[in-house]
């Protein structure tokens, strides 16, 4: 999600990307299981999940290198075998322990530095479909 603006009544936006919304589409229908892990707990945080088909969220969350581990533990994988795209330093904690680290190009430097992948599409804008599609291209080469 990127965000972009906020409405009269102070709601908050965010833009969806189709590009990502096929992605992971792509991306479940090739066997690959996601999880939404947010700092935020907004309404827009589950609407978000929807839109993408992403059953297992965790917002309002603190701690995003503790859920990524009850992520893998809850379907039985090695953090080594876990994929994160992170953008801020909020995001650090798990980007270290996942075994492929990415962040969009408009990630913090504290974030790119540590990324092993870096979209050249910014958050909101197709960084996750890019971020699938290498992984997917990777898993076809190996």
């Amino acid at each position: 999600m990127a965000r972009f603006g906020g409405g009269p009544n102070g709601e908050e936006f965010k833009r969806f990307s189709f590009l990502d919304i096929m992605g992971i589409s792509r991306g479940r229908k090739a066997g690959l299981t996601f999880a939404l892990i947010s700092g935020e707990d907004t309404p827009l945080v589950d609407r978000y999940a929807a839109k993408m088909g992403i059953q297992d969220v965790h917002k309002g969350c603190k701690d995003k290198a503790a859920a990524l581990r009850a992520f893998a533990d809850k379907h039985g994988f090695a953090l080594t075998e876990v994929a994160f795209m992170g953008d801020d330093v909020n995001d650090l904690s798990a980007l270290e322990l996942a075994g492929f680290a990415a962040a969009p190009t408009t990630a913090h430097d504290s974030v790119l530095a540590m990324a092993h992948f870096i979209t050249r599409r910014p958050g909101g804008r197709g960084a996750v479909r890019e971020l699938i599609d290498r992984v997917l291209e990777v898993r076809a080469h190996t």
